[in-house]
């Protein structure tokens, strides 16, 4: 069947089109995207502005316009941390329903953890063992672990790249050694409260890393482009990012935008997404990340086709 993937994102939205069959593996037909970066259109009260709604709203429906034009029968809508945290998240949601017909989904926390690691399960296979597996998102970072394809734990934390942007990097300000000093120690506190149920949960024979901060990261530190497609191993060392970070702290923000794999509307996330990073592969005694190509979306594809074969062997 051909599906319509709607994943509204902290950073962006972006309408999937997917052949998906029961026994292969969900086979991409089209991509429309854009950067909504709702995380950065919050007010003081932690309200999604108007100007965020309305974005939400225009591209929901010309993502609508595009699944019909492509020939969905079905269409899977899902949001995450930057619409799940709004404290206008029910008004939001129904203005969209409203102006567009479309109902979104708000994925828990633990969910989005849960359908990343299923995706990650499902690329690297049995042999993987017992996997970890992070997610830097816009808004959250997940974090899951387990030897089968539900992980025994399943975290979700508020330590989002553009979350972490905006508040110690507010207008790609450059941070001084000290102020470097305090954000790598806060984020590192805060990545460690929960980090025991993981590291108490069993020994990892896989760590992996999936989402387009890590996929960056891994290709500024010499990993291969993404045309040269999804099958080619990637990792990120850890010895190659902290060779990194120096030289990306101090880079302007032009510079940042010129970086292999780094995409402009993201390249004020990128220092703190490797900061981030470098505290999960030191908080989880990690020294490499494999990278995976199949992320939430792919979970939410394939656990519908799971629903798909349930139903019909019934």
């Amino acid at each position: 069947m051909r599906l319509g993937v709607l994943d509204i994102g902290s950073n962006t939205g972006h309408l999937l089109v997917v052949d998906a069959h029961d026994g292969a593996p969900p086979l991409p037909a089209y991509s429309f995207k854009q950067p909504l970066r709702l995380a950065e259109h919050l007010d003081a009260d932690g309200d999604v502005s108007r100007t965020g709604i309305d974005a939400l709203a225009d591209f929901t429906a010309e993502s609508l316009r595009v699944a019909e034009e492509r020939g969905c029968e079905e269409m899977l809508t899902f949001a995450t941390s930057a619409v799940r945290d709004a404290g206008n998240s029910e008004a939001v949601l129904a203005h969209v329903r409203d102006k567009t017909g479309v109902g979104i989904s708000v994925l828990s926390g633990e969910d989005e953890a849960r359908l990343t690691f299923l995706a990650v399960r499902r690329w690297f296979g049995w042999s993987a063992g017992r996997m970890i597996v992070f997610d830097i998102g816009g808004g959250s970072l997940e974090i899951a672990a387990g030897a089968d394809e539900r992980p025994d734990v399943a975290q979700s934390l508020p330590l989002g790249a553009a979350r972490l942007a905006n508040r110690h990097f507010e207008g790609h300000k450059r941070v001084d050694d000290e102020e470097l000093r305090d954000i790598r120690k806060q984020i590192r506190a805060d990545l460690a409260k929960d980090a025991g149920h993981v590291l108490r949960a069993g020994t990892t024979h896989r760590a992996a890393a999936t989402s387009k901060t890590f996929r960056s990261l891994a290709r500024i530190c010499g990993a291969a482009p993404s045309g040269d497609g999804p099958l080619v191993p990637r990792a990120l060392p850890l010895d190659e990012l902290r060779r990194w970070i120096p030289k990306l702290i101090a880079m302007s923000p032009d510079e940042l935008k010129d970086l292999p794999g780094v995409s402009p509307s993201r390249a004020h996330q990128i220092v703190p997404g490797a900061l981030l990073a470098e505290a999960c592969m030191d908080i989880f005694d990690e020294d490499r990340l494999e990278i995976c190509p199949w992320a939430l979306r792919e979970g939410v594809i394939l656990e519908r086709i799971d629903k798909l074969d349930t139903v019909s062997e019934a």
